[in-house]
């Protein structure tokens, strides 16, 4: 992998529904969001509440991991946010 994933954390954006989760390139920490059609493709049975949001994003974190480190590597070019979407998985 390009980028490491050392700090579990995430976080729900009820706004957005959207679950927030961070990577990291050497020292540049690069944000990433995760939609909602995105965990609904992963996890089609989650709950469409704060905790199953971030269940989902929990059951399929390597996955998502994975896809993180494979968009970035093809955008990386000075972006430092980036929004994983059902058609990336």
């Amino acid at each position: 992998m390009r980028l490491s994933f050392p700090n579990p954390s995430r976080s729900f954006d009820a706004t957005k529904k959207q679950v927030r989760f961070w990577g990291y390139d050497n020292a540049i920490e690069v944000s990433f969001l995760v939609e909602e059609g995105a965990l609904e493709k992963l996890c089609p049975d989650m709950s469409h509440t704060e905790s199953g949001f971030l269940d989902a994003f929990d059951d399929a974190r390597t996955r998502i991991h994975e896809v993180a480190d494979r968009i970035y590597a093809r955008r990386r070019k000075r972006t430092f946010g980036f929004c994983l979407a059902a058609k990336d998985l």
